[in-house]
């Protein structure tokens, strides 16, 4: 049994819908770009929030910018996507087996992922288990919230 749990902010309790899962701190033109992609290949579009402590975990003490809350608030205004949550739970808890757990009751259509995630092996490992898709789409070159974050620190 998964240790994750999904806090909906904007339910979709149909299955079938792409999956994607991130951080989301700050969106910019890349994640639009990417969530309009896995949009356009014709599933709805559910879109999971990885909560503060996981990011800070991952990221450093000084990130997200932007609490959870506010971060899945401002993806689900977005008229690509469908419905919204918050993955919750220890940050040590990001294998394939944890998102399958996460995942299942969701009974995605579709997994997505951006080319070079170092999870991408796991998430496809994933998508196979859950009897879902497993979609790469190109990242936008040069748009990232790291990149952002260092050019307004003077980096």
């Amino acid at each position: 049994m998964s240790s994750l749990e999904a806090v909906w902010v904007q339910p979709y309790e149909r299955p079938g819908a792409a999956v994607v899962t991130g951080v989301f701190d700050i969106l910019h033109v890349g994640h639009v770009r990417y969530l309009r992609a896995v949009a356009e290949r014709g599933l709805p579009l559910v879109v999971g929030v990885e909560d503060d402590p996981r990011v800070r975990a991952w990221k450093g003490p000084t990130r997200p910018l932007n609490p959870a809350t506010e971060r899945a608030e401002v993806l689900a205004a977005l008229r690509d996507v469908a419905g919204v949550f918050v993955v919750s739970g220890p940050p040590e808890a990001h294998g394939p087996e944890d998102y399958i757990d996460l995942l299942a009751p969701m009974r995605p259509g579709a997994l997505a992922h951006t080319a070079g995630d170092p999870h991408a092996g796991g998430r496809c490992a994933a998508a196979a288990l859950l009897g879902a898709e497993c979609w790469e789409l190109e990242a936008i070159p040069g748009r990232s919230t790291t990149r952002i974050v260092n050019a307004v620190n003077g980096g």
